[in-house]
């Protein structure tokens, strides 16, 4: 049998991983009576944990919110995974993000055994961090399109469009989603009447929230599925309809669906609607896909093509 402290420890962690545990099943899992069970409870809440009780048959334990945050048991591997988290965590697309992430990673080595810092930091000395350049977002805000999203309440915002354009939505908020170093939010806009993808670094919350709603259906593709398609069917300032003379099956395979909406032609052809701000990177991203394709319907994309073509020719000691 465990001795007290050591039992202590595991009630602990125990509660730490389910927010509610039948007395009974506790017992059991610590190999005790269940009045065991409450006089380890009544000592854990004198050293400060907040544990509630519920009497009964179906009666149990949960660890309440405290006024401060209680130490966490970790075992090996969570240690590691927190670990691991925190040092990845500041890619500056959260704003103020990477001075709190260096501060919890400094308390995590401190109480860490000395085999565990030896896992991390040589797991750490293999990673490089990749330097982010895009626009960052304000916790405050994410905590708040977060908030909207879990309790199902309306937002009003106003928003900035691609083409600096200003309007104001009210939309029902589902997800957040980190896609290529950008926060977006998906959600229903109640005006549209349809489903839209919206950067969070463009839109200013109006508060207080609007009122509650009943959660809808998410699209049939699924919340990120959806926000990759809408990232790639954004107002691009140049649109381009190019006929990829291969099955879909294939180049399916070999794009991804961020990349537009990609359709059957026939069975040796299909077609991809896409965009983007530089018809140069959309060529050399189709170039890639080692297929061959039409651009003869995107004249911006086309003048690309042969501008590159000519360079390419005289570098293979053509005139």
């Amino acid at each position: 049998m465990l001795r007290t402290s050591e039992r202590l420890l595991q009630l602990l962690s125990l509660l730490q991983v389910r927010p509610f545990w039948p007395g009974r099943l506790l017992a059991e899992r610590l190999e005790v009576t269940t009045r065991t069970i409450r006089a380890d409870v009544e000592r854990l809440r004198e050293l400060g944990y907040p544990i509630e009780s519920t009497p009964g048959v179906a009666g149990g334990y949960q660890l309440g919110a405290g006024a401060a945050l209680p130490p966490l048991l970790l075992d090996d591997e969570e240690a590691i995974a927190v670990a691991v988290g925190l040092s990845t965590a500041a890619d500056g697309s959260i704003a103020d993000l990477e001075e709190a992430s260096v501060r919890a990673l400094a308390k995590l080595h401190q109480v860490l055994p000395s085999h565990l810092r030896h896992r991390i930091r040589t797991m750490q000395s293999t990673m490089v961090a990749v330097p982010f350049h895009g626009p960052s977002v304000g916790s405050d805000l994410l905590l708040t399109l977060a908030t909207a999203c879990r309790d199902a309440v309306q937002l009003r915002f106003d928003y900035r469009s691609h083409s600096e354009s200003e309007s104001r939505r009210i939309v029902e908020p589902y997800r957040l989603a980190l896609r290529a170093g950008r926060w977006y939010l998906l959600a229903f806009d109640l005006e549209r009447d349809d489903w839209r993808t919206f950067r969070v670094d463009r839109l200013s919350p109006r508060l207080p929230t609007g009122r509650r709603f009943v959660p809808r259906e998410l699209p049939p593709e699924g919340p990120a599925d959806h926000v990759d398609r809408g990232v790639a069917s954004a107002p691009w300032e140049y649109r381009a309809r190019v006929v990829i003379l291969a099955p879909l099956s294939v180049v399916a395979e070999r794009l991804p669906s961020s990349a537009g909406r990609l359709t059957r032609r026939d069975d040796e052809s299909c077609v991809l609607e896409s965009g983007s701000d530089d018809p140069a990177a959309l060529l050399r991203h189709l170039s890639m896909l080692d297929l061959d394709f039409s651009v003869a319907d995107t004249p911006a994309l086309a003048a690309e093509a042969r501008r590159l073509a000519d360079r390419l020719s005289r570098a293979a000691g053509g005139h």
